[in-house]
């Protein structure tokens, strides 16, 4: 009863769309004052967003220059899609910093911290769904068992827990998910785009919703594409061996939760910061003019999207062509330069 009374038709009912346990990590929130808990809030994701940036610099092994660094950091908190999840308070972005701690902390081989910390990412499933089992698979391939143990056991307390103090919990969280398509009108990249043509906002709940078409058809190829491509580079990777490839096929994996995940929130596309720094570091380490350049981009990044947003929002709601173009621009850069992460990857000795 978010609004002291039960949710009338039309509102957001606020359901539980989380794993119980995810009311372990919240619980330091629960008895301070709202406006308090909002702020510290606030501050912890903010932390989260620099935290990753600081660990991409050193999995990228690039060392900008204060200056550069602190462009970055203001970038990173101001991007459109990190500040509008600060706003909203997103879950998101701590998920975000525990899959790149995750990926950090596994290639210096701190297994058991980063398996803890795959197994906390897991209080939003939407966006780890993919990522997780390709890194059990990963660390299953090349014999981390320690990785391994430490995920099974903090998942295992995790889920124990959850069933000890409210047994029902499963059974009522699948409950909730099944509605919560119910009242989120916008579904994922694909189905943006798969659905443009007969997507409308409805007169009488002021929401967008598709009318007709064969949107269906449409999304369901674009998310085949992009599993097919996920799948063919987890085989090239986990039975090929092509262990330069890793970090191509991480991105291409978040990439591709994102793009066919049936629900999605665009402050989720801080992932994508993963592949920004990789690019940068390599245009600052190539390119003569390669600090101009990322400054450049820095500019575009933060000023574009904030201008598609604002332009194109409607009432309380963005408009669904947000959800698109980083995705899609993301998927033709990370499949026209794929040579160049597996040429250039961080070498292999980070992985195995």
């Amino acid at each position: 009863r978010i609004y002291g009374r039960a949710a009338i038709e039309g509102e957001d009912p606020g359901l539980f769309a989380y794993p119980f346990y995810t009311v372990f990590v919240v619980w330091p929130f629960v008895h301070v004052d709202y406006s308090w808990a909002s702020a510290a809030w606030m501050v912890l994701l903010e932390f989260c967003l620099v935290g990753a940036l600081f660990l991409l610099l050193d999995i990228f092994r690039w060392r900008p220059s204060p200056m550069m660094l602190g462009g970055l950091i203001v970038f990173t908190l101001i991007f459109n899609f990190s500040a509008r999840g600060l706003i909203l308070g997103q879950p998101g972005h701590l998920v975000y910093f525990l899959e790149v701690f995750t990926l950090w902390a596994f290639y210096r081989r701190y297994d058991t911290v980063a398996a803890i910390a795959l197994a906390l990412s897991t209080i939003k499933p939407q966006m780890g769904f993919l990522i997780v089992p390709f890194l059990l698979l990963w660390a299953l391939r090349i014999k981390r068992w320690r990785f391994i143990g430490a995920f099974a056991i903090t998942f295992g307390v995790m889920m124990v827990a959850s069933f000890l103090l409210q047994p029902n919990w499963f059974g009522e969280w699948f409950y909730q998910l099944g509605l919560y398509p119910t009242y989120t009108e916008i579904g994922s990249p694909t189905w943006v785009v798969g659905n443009w043509l007969w997507l409308g906002i409805d007169p009488i709940s002021g929401k967008w919703r598709v009318i007709g078409g064969y949107g269906d058809i449409i999304t369901f190829a674009l998310n085949a594409l992009f599993v097919v491509v996920m799948l063919w580079g987890w085989y090239t990777v986990l039975l090929r061996n092509h262990t330069e490839r890793f970090w191509w096929v991480v991105m291409w994996t978040l990439l591709t939760t994102h793009m066919i995940a049936p629900r999605t929130a665009t402050p989720h596309y801080v992932v994508f910061f993963i592949a920004i720094i990789f690019y940068f570091s390599y245009m600052v380490r190539h390119y003569r003019r390669g600090a101009q350049l990322v400054v450049l981009s820095i500019v575009l990044l933060t000023v574009l999207p904030w201008l598609h947003f604002l332009l194109t929002v409607e009432g309380e709601f963005e408009h669904p062509s947000v959800y698109v173009p980083l995705p899609f621009i993301m998927a033709a850069l990370l499949w026209w330069t794929r040579r160049l992460w597996w040429d250039r990857a961080v070498i292999e000795e980070q992985v195995t």
